[in-house]
């Protein structure tokens, strides 16, 4: 994802922003506040998502040997958990308008709204491709994506209040907006916190096993370990059980799990570790009893 994408969505944004925040003050539409407060928030959120992605490129160093790519992990998580603040706080708000209605002006709402929806729309369409393969950027993308859903709900609202007065639609809008835009944020946090937990990735762990067992020369497998560094690149760790061979015969077979835990799981990563009799009888995951009745 190039700077100048990122530079052109924050301004659009920003000018957006301003727009809207001016539109809802004239307009007293909450559901157009609240998509000036979604689009300040991107506007962050997209700042955010270029410095953890720049810092992300960094190669690794001695302090931080796996490189720096968690720093996107983080920015994902911080956008998704202030989007879905933001809804709450608006929610709120939108509660006590439905018992305390207040007027809106529809047209100044409406074309506001127009705009606002197709300058979002573009913000989508430049972050669209990155947002398919980083978690990072897909957490940016979910705020645009939201706040052009939003535009679309205000232009639905700004014409149901000019053509029928009913301002009640204005709270409406903003609750179902906002009830869409946390739901969609909540895969991005659990995958976020998922990762800096260092939870296992979704692989078919006996299935791996049986493969590597199948290697001539394996006996056995077990402590086995798998963590993401991002979403995109998993480390693996296993430790086999072989016969007592030279090195000249156990790096042939270190490179056969390799090139099977590459190609068939996508593992980026691996370390091996070859015993002979140690750990023969241990489970395939590490267990700290298997360590006590050694």
């Amino acid at each position: 994802m190039s700077g100048g994408r990122f530079f052109l969505v924050t301004v659009l944004n920003v000018v957006i922003t301003i727009f809207e925040f001016i539109g809802g003050l004239l307009s007293g539409s909450l559901s157009l506040l609240s998509d000036a407060f979604h689009n300040c928030g991107d506007a962050l959120s997209i700042v955010l998502s270029y410095a953890a992605h720049r810092i992300g490129s960094r190669q690794q160093t001695r302090t931080n040997t796996y490189g720096y790519r968690r720093a996107e992990i983080l920015a994902a998580l911080l956008n998704a958990l202030v989007l879905v603040v933001i809804c709450v706080i608006l929610a709120v708000e939108a509660v006590r308008r439905l018992f305390h209605p207040e007027p809106v002006q529809g047209t100044v709402m409406l074309l506001v709204a127009v705009v606002s929806f197709v300058a979002n729309l573009l913000s989508t369409i430049l972050l669209n491709h990155g947002a398919k393969h980083n978690l990072n950027i897909r957490a940016t993308y979910l705020h645009l994506l939201s706040d052009a859903l939003a535009s679309v709900g205000v232009i639905i609202g700004a014409l149901m209040i000019t053509l029928w007065h009913v301002n009640w639609v204005d709270p409406v809008i903003t609750i179902l907006v906002g009830s869409y835009i946390a739901w969609e944020s909540w895969p991005i946090i659990k995958q976020a916190l998922g990762i800096l937990m260092e939870a296992s990735p979704k692989l078919n762990y006996e299935a791996i096993a049986r493969d590597i067992e199948q290697l001539p020369e394996v006996e056995g497998v077990h402590h086995l370990h798998a963590w993401q560094i991002d979403e995109n690149n998993i480390v693996f760790s296993v430790h086999v059980n072989m016969d007592n061979l030279p090195l000249a015969r156990i790096e042939p077979v270190y490179r056969q799990i390799e090139t099977l835990l590459c190609r068939k799981y996508n593992v980026n990563h691996v370390t091996i570790q070859a015993e002979c009799h140690r750990g023969e009888h241990e489970s395939l995951f590490y267990d700290q009893n298997d360590w006590r009745h050694e």
